[in-house]
């Protein structure tokens, strides 16, 4: 027992121990292992409907008792679709590009269904999807845009677009590993 003790009291196999600790306590802050085995759910809503202006007086309408019509909601108009593919992790839900009443812009993400990561973000790309392994690094060579960090790894959840951002000069949309600059999976938008 004394021969054990004496090892390991040398300084240099005291120094491995420690950086060997270091070197796993920055490897699992890193890669964050347990968070493939956490799922995080998010069911929100769509926005809420706001009153649309009113087009015309017609008798049709309900009136207040004022007389004023009572102006129908607007329900927001889906602008672009897709459905997504996997790449590095395996990846499926539907993405919806959506006008709201007011004029803004939301990325709807529906019945998500993705692996759980570090640093994972909703990307809008002008990339072209690709299928396979080829479709997991090409969402950063061009221009993109960070929608925020992805609010769960399953469930349907939406992302304002920023003012002034035009959404006719992105083609896709991609959940980013911001960590490994990788896509966890991504779906081509198909305007409607």
């Amino acid at each position: 027992m004394g021969r054990v003790r004496g090892v390991l009291t040398r300084p240099v196999v005291a120094g491995a121990l420690a950086v060997a600790v270091v070197l796993v306590g920055v490897g699992l802050y890193w890669f964050q292992p347990w968070k493939l085995w956490q799922d995080e759910t998010v069911r929100e809503a769509l926005p809420e409907v706001t009153a649309a202006e009113p087009a015309d007086n017609s008798a049709d309408e309900e009136a207040t008792p004022q007389g004023t019509p009572v102006p129908e909601p607007a329900a927001p108009v889906t602008v672009a679709s897709g459905d997504l593919i996997s790449h590095e992790h395996a990846t499926s839900g539907t993405v919806k590009l959506l006008r709201l009443a007011d004029g803004s812009h939301i990325v709807r993400l529906e019945d998500l269904d993705t692996s759980n990561g570090p640093d994972l973000r909703v990307w809008l790309t002008d990339a072209t999807v690709k299928e396979g392994r080829a479709g997991w690094f090409v969402f950063d060579d061009g221009r993109h845009e960070s929608l925020g960090k992805l609010k769960g790894n399953k469930g349907s959840h939406n992302y304002r677009l920023p003012a002034g951002l035009d959404p006719a000069d992105f083609t896709s949309i991609s959940i980013w590993c911001d960590r490994f600059d990788v896509s966890f999976g991504a779906a081509e938008l198909v305007r409607v």
